[in-house]
């Protein structure tokens, strides 16, 4: 019996001490040696670093209101630092982050309000989060407009992403995700573009002469983008259309015929459970079934609020990755070939 204990009883599990002098990237890596959901916030650090350290393809799955919760300079630094390199994400959080670079703010405010009394002086409640309606509709204003120029023509979502990034770049305002991406040739999807206030920004022109997107083509590029990597990995804040929009790649690939095997490592940041049937609680293993995720894949899953997580692992990834150069992957597109020729000149 007790022979047969070793290979259960193989590391101890060490207490946390106190570290005055210890950074964030200490406390996490301490961390790793602990339980629960501290030490999986730990392994999420560890398979990030395995993903920019190998030739992968990193996908980066951004739902929930987490630009109005404070988080946007994080995906920013990921961006800007190619900790990432293609970023999937909810209209909601790209409007917002417009909105931001557009030179207006998210307040603090408290979900113990009489919504009523907000409603009558124009403030927009998420949670304790308070905005001006006034000036998101000036947001508004300005996606029409920028719209309204451009040519008539179908435009995948990161054709048109890329063309406000270079936008909001030229006006040297507050640099946000949508600007950071244009700059640092990270591809920018937004699959669920018209349950947004973009959707509803682009809906305001009258008749039927309205800006087409191109979905199908965004499924298609992030397809090539899977199919030609080496190996790919993700990185989910949240779930959703953005978590279920990467998963899609590995197995749109494989009807297209690609060699591919799913994703080879996977991080995911969720509140939610699995056995709602939902997808922003769904398992790896569960994605497993349907060949989007490695058989043999490094992954791990952090139960928490993504405003504590991500904080803490972008932070202890910063810290550790130091002065470490990353061989970015090409993610030039012969599917969009002649559409970046005419849009990248």
């Amino acid at each position: 019996m007790a022979n047969g204990r070793k290979k259960f009883l193989k590391k101890v599990v060490k207490p946390v001490e106190v570290n005055t002098s210890a950074n964030v990237e200490d406390l996490v890596r301490r961390m790793g040696e602990t339980a629960f959901q501290g030490r999986n916030l730990s392994t999420a650090v560890d398979i990030w670093e395995d993903m920019l350290k190998s030739k992968t393809t990193i996908f980066f799955g951004l739902a929930g209101a987490m630009i109005p919760a404070g988080m946007r300079e994080l995906v920013v630094f990921l961006i800007k630092n190619r900790y990432v390199d293609c970023v999937v994400s909810t209209g909601a959080n790209l409007f917002h982050d417009i909105h931001e670079s557009l030179g207006r703010y998210h307040w603090q405010g408290s979900h113990q309000m009489n919504d009523n009394d907000l409603k009558d002086v124009g403030i927009d409640r998420i949670y304790d989060v308070f905005a001006v309606e006034e000036e998101f509709n000036e947001a508004d204003e300005y996606i029409y407009q920028f719209a309204d120029k451009l040519e008539r023509r179908p435009y995948t979502t990161r054709e048109f992403l890329y063309l406000i990034g270079k936008d909001l770049a030229a006006r040297k305002g507050t640099e946000g995700i949508v600007s950071a991406a244009y700059k640092s040739g990270v591809h920018l999807y937004c699959p669920a573009v018209a349950d947004s206030s973009i959707g509803i920004s682009l809906a305001l022109k009258d008749g039927p002469d309205h800006l087409i997107f191109d979905m199908i083509g965004d499924v298609k590029e992030t397809a090539e983008i899977a199919a030609k990597a080496k190996s790919t990995g993700v990185i989910y804040v949240g779930g959703g259309t953005p978590k279920n929009f990467i998963q899609q790649t590995e197995v749109t690939a494989t009807l297209q015929c690609k060699n591919v095997q799913g994703h080879k490592y996977a991080i995911q940041i969720t509140a939610d459970a699995p056995h709602w049937g939902g997808l922003s609680g769904c398992t790896f293993e569960e994605a497993q079934s349907w060949g989007k995720i490695a058989k043999k894949a490094s992954h791990v899953t952090v139960n928490s609020d993504a405003t504590i997580a991500l904080p803490m692992v972008v932070t202890a990834l910063a810290q550790r990755m130091k002065g470490f150069k990353r061989q970015t992957p090409n993610l030039d597109l012969k599917s969009s070939n002649k559409v970046n020729k005419r849009i990248w000149e």
